[in-house]
């Protein structure tokens, strides 16, 4: 018997939880799910309350599969076949199906949703099982089987799975509502932003550039970045600031030890003002406590006093290996580590001070009026796209 998985059952993660606004999480994943799905033919997505259902309707389930796992709100996904409510179509199914396996130990499990099925749990469990014993040379163990056949009871309808596979987690993108991330070409900020997807949170990027001083390189490989990050948002909005003026009046104007403070503290001023324009809740950083001079508790406090918005630090407290194993996860790391200098680096001091002190920030500060540049940042930002899947000419630069 030819029998081909033809749906993907999908079940929620965190959404579990959240009572009345459970609606509200299931309608946002649907949507998610439809935009994510849009680039296979045919395949189509259908909502319940406890779970959605992805209709293959022939796209290669190899292909679709790995898609849906990169989906934040995801627990679990099984490629299913689905029968009506009888045991015998539900017994040639089920052998089909571990015949397809090679001999290892099962362990058959019902989820019997419709009560009005006539057999309860254990009667069905027992008569797949059997089946399966009978007719394969599979063995059964209850306790650490490597297969379990799943047989979901639903009304009117039955889904059989021998292939459940995790899901992402997390809470589905933009839940949370939108924020800003400080992007930048380095490992930390895509790890930032990954974990903000899981918890729910949609985002728009700014990235400060500083052309002569930082080349068209730097800012391909950014985008670069922004479009792995596509896998937990089929689009992405890149705010592209050009800080070259800006950035020469601080080096200018300020004492070498206190540039990148200064620079920082200009960084988030321009990123407040465009986060709220593009009506984000709160801005998002990678930065991590210890790394560099300018994550150093001090150095957070002075550049966090600027801003009006909330900063969210998602790494905060991240040791470096454990955000490299990330980025390593997320397929950004190999990108980051290409030698194209962002604005930062380039003008690194020798000495950073890492202790700053606000007053002494506010006190340097007054040594140039910096307000029309940071208007300035803002109003004349470009802003680029970066879809899913989609192909661009600085691709050709990875």
């Amino acid at each position: 018997m030819d029998i081909r998985a033809d749906i993907c059952v999908i079940r929620f993660a965190e959404l579990s939880t959240k009572g009345k606004n459970k609606k509200d999480f299931v309608k946002l994943l649907r949507k998610n799910l439809i935009e994510a799905m849009r680039q296979f033919d045919g395949v189509k997505v259908v909502g319940s309350f406890d779970r959605i259902y992805v209709h293959l309707n022939g796209a290669d389930d190899s292909v679709v599969l790995p898609r849906l796992q990169q989906i934040f709100g995801i627990s679990t996904i099984s490629l299913a076949v689905k029968v009506s409510q009888d045991m015998d179509q539900m017994r040639e199914v089920a052998i089909a199906l571990m015949k397809r396996e090679a001999k290892t130990t099962f362990k058959v499990v019902t989820r019997r949703a419709d009560k009005t099925f006539p057999l309860v749990t254990d009667q069905i469990n027992r008569a797949i099982g059997e089946a399966i014993l009978m007719n394969t040379d599979h063995t059964v163990d209850v306790h650490n089987p490597r297969i379990k056949v799943l047989i979901e009871i639903r009304p009117g309808e039955v889904y059989i799975t021998v292939n459940t596979v995790q899901g992402a987690h997390g809470f589905p993108a933009g839940i949370q509502g939108k924020a800003l991330l400080l992007l930048s070409g380095g490992i930390d900020s895509p790890v930032a932003a990954h974990l903000s997807n899981k918890r729910g949170i949609e985002l728009e990027c700014i990235h400060f550039q500083s052309p002569p001083y930082t080349s068209q390189a730097a800012l391909s490989k950014v985008l670069g970045l922004a479009r792995k990050l596509t896998a937990g948002q089929s689009e992405i909005r890149i705010h592209i600031i050009n800080f070259t003026d800006l950035q020469l009046q601080i080096n200018h104007f300020i004492p070498e030890s206190y540039r990148i403070t200064i620079m920082r503290r200009m960084m988030i001023r321009i990123a407040d003002e465009l986060a709220k324009k593009r009506k984000c809740k709160a801005l998002i950083t990678g930065e991590c406590v210890g790394q560099v001079a300018s994550q150093t508790l001090d150095s957070l406090q002075v550049i966090s006093d600027v801003a009006i918005l909330p900063i969210l630090r998602p790494l905060v407290m991240f040791d470096k290996n454990d955000i490299i194993a990330i980025a390593e996860k997320i397929s950004t790391y190999e990108i980051s580590i290409r030698p194209y200098e962002d604005c930062c680096t380039v003008f690194t001091p020798v000495n950073p001070v890492t202790r700053p002190a606000i007053y002494k920030a506010e006190f340097y500060e007054k040594a140039f009026d910096f307000s029309p540049f940071v208007i300035e940042c803002v109003e004349k930002s470009e802003t680029i796209f970066v879809k899913y899947n989609e192909k661009r000419a600085e691709d050709t630069l990875f």
